[in-house]
């Protein structure tokens, strides 16, 4: 029965994207905290030769990638972060340094349709809906999530590079027309 509990533990981690919380992975595994650190003892055993890792993190623990596999899974990643279009790359970056801010406003900026674009980026989770505008209409706004801190590997957004030169004025200039 613990081994069972080992293994549901083992595929919380793998499918919960960050760090899961020993109270939390108690009551889904039903189980007292101290034997889920055990469990989970037992996992970063069992994973100490291999190319993942059980790593405690903030009051939990979190499935990861040894650093000494980082230069493969950069070259993986890189080749993923090829696959956004130029549009929706410039999109991402608009909503990134702008947010919150609704489609049309993406629009007028980019001078195209971005519907498409928007709905892409909504799928991949690099970009959510983050409330309302309290405008006529009431447009949704945009922001970016945590995906896209990963995406780009940002710790934050304070980590997106300074905003071209002249980047603003270009901005206001199509926004008059």
């Amino acid at each position: 029965m613990l081994e069972d509990r080992k293994n549901a533990l083992e595929a919380l981690l793998f499918v919960a994207g960050g760090p899961l919380d020993v109270r939390q992975a108690a009551t889904l595994l039903e189980l007292p905290p101290d034997t889920v650190e055990e469990l989970a003892q037992r996992l970063m055993d069992d994973y100490a030769a291999g190319g993942l890792q059980i790593v405690p993190v903030a009051g939990g623990y979190q499935m990861c990638t040894r650093g000494e596999f980082s230069g493969y899974v950069e070259r993986l990643l890189a080749h993923e972060r090829g696959r956004l279009s130029r549009a929706a790359m410039e999109t991402m970056a608009i909503i990134a340094y702008k947010q919150p801010i609704t489609r049309a406003e993406i629009e007028a900026i980019r001078g195209v349709n971005c519907d498409g674009v928007v709905e892409r980026l909504c799928l991949h989770r690099l970009i959510e809906s983050v409330g309302r505008k309290d405008t006529v209409g009431r447009p949704m706004l945009y922001g970016t999530t945590e995906e896209f801190l990963r995406y780009f590997g940002f710790n934050g957004l304070s980590d997106l590079p300074p905003m071209p030169e002249g980047a603003e004025e270009n901005e206001e200039e199509k926004s008059d027309e």
